[in-house]
């Protein structure tokens, strides 16, 4: 297994070069494109014309939710809670619409003064909230409310939007929007599968009449996005779960497509993810989860498509119209892609699983890259400009 290094993906990036907020309209942002080992430069505005006509888009229409939770004990000390994956219910739709309590799996601010056991209440117009830690282990916490409303509810009364640390400000009312694709719909994300920010109305029409094809899926994005890569020999890097859904019309099109592009790495993660789901139902392994390292253990000689085609009977046969899943994948330089053409992203933090990600795609050419985005004024993270980078051969 390939050593690969942290450091090796370090780059300078001062403050200023962060966007800390989005532009005005979406689709004047910068775009870069990185085709044939050229970098030319666009604005969003230009993506139409820079697709192929008989390309696949793949977007992620995961919604964020208000997820970031405060409470306080009784002696005063701030407890933050970040919901991460419903446990109970396990499926986050079921969560959602529970009225009286459910079970999250939760990153747990100042966690040390919070007694397993112990209950904290919040009490809002409508009724009480009540948090109890029930698992410190595990970080499991059971919210229960009195006013039989649906979860998702007393979360827009209670819940904070939880903007990506490195923009080192607090949550303001206009990120409720800006904040979220315009496609967005399906609740759980902590975090915007940014890349998708840039579309806008006028431009989906665009695509519609040049002949891209567009279709979804969803990927909770879970804050291991942010976990910044502490150990020097990446392999030891945590990598948290996140859960995708794909619909069977979104396999047929993938399976029907030679010219997929990824909007976004956590739509590429999902479609990567998708390859070895169909290695695994080959070897008879239902388990519908990807491991970290899974896919540097095994030498499948499985093309995208016939993986894809084992999905796609697995589905038919049980008469899915959509499958669930589970995703701990790690995307580093030397992995081999197999789902896209093309990846449509911002541009990420050095030393990133996400940077190394982008290696996946465009090798060493990284470098150039985020050096000509530097020296071209390109706005960095979440709010930032975009990117299309097309595979190098």
């Amino acid at each position: 297994m390939s050593l690969v290094r942290k450091s090796d993906f370090f780059f300078e990036l001062n403050e200023d070069k962060i966007a800390k907020y989005p532009l005005e309209k979406r689709d004047l942002s910068k775009l870069l494109c990185f085709k044939d080992g050229n970098i030319t430069h666009h604005h969003f505005t230009d993506i139409s014309s820079i697709l192929p006509n008989d390309a696949l888009l793949i977007m992620n229409n995961a919604k964020v939710i208000p997820a970031r939770l405060y409470f306080r004990r009784k002696t005063g000390a701030l407890i933050e809670v970040l919901l991460l994956e419903p446990v109970l219910p396990s499926s986050y739709e079921k969560s959602f619409a529970s009225t009286q309590t459910c079970q999250w799996k939760c990153m747990i601010g100042n966690s040390k003064k919070w007694r397993e056991g112990e209950f904290l209440d919040l009490s809002i117009r409508s009724g009480l909230i009540q948090a109890q830690l029930i698992n410190r282990t595990d970080r499991i916490v059971e919210f229960s409310w009195t006013n039989k409303e649906p979860f998702t509810d007393v979360l827009q009364k209670i819940g904070e939007l939880p903007l990506p640390p490195y923009l080192n400000r607090k949550t303001e009312d206009s990120d409720a929007s800006t904040y979220q694709t315009i496609f967005a719909k399906n609740e759980g994300s902590v975090a915007a599968p940014t890349a998708g920010l840039h579309f806008t109305d006028n431009i989906l029409n665009e695509l519609d009449t040049k002949g891209v094809t567009i279709r979804e899926v969803t990927l909770h994005v879970g804050a291991g996005t942010f976990l910044p890569v502490k150990e020097d020999d990446v392999l030891n890097h945590e990598m948290h779960r996140e859960h995708f859904e794909v619909t069977l019309d979104t396999i047929n099109s993938l399976i029907n497509y030679d010219k997929r592009i990824a909007v976004g790495t956590t739509s590429l993660r999902v479609l990567e993810s998708l390859y070895w789901i169909g290695v695994q139902l080959n070897q008879g392994n239902e388990s519908f989860f990807v491991a970290k390292l899974e896919p540097y253990e095994k030498k499948p000689e499985f093309t995208y498509k016939e993986s894809l085609l084992s999905i796609q009977s697995y589905m038919q046969l049980h008469k899915k119209m959509n499958i669930k899943a589970a995703t701990e994948i790690l995307i580093l330089p030397h992995y081999s892609l197999r789902s896209i053409d093309g990846l449509i992203t911002n541009f990420h933090l050095p030393e990133s699983t996400l940077l190394m990600l982008i290696a996946s795609v465009v090798g060493e050419k990284w470098k150039q890259i985020y050096e000509t985005a530097k020296t071209e004024n390109y706005r960095f993270l979440s709010y930032g400009d975009s990117s299309i980078l097309f595979r190098s051969s």
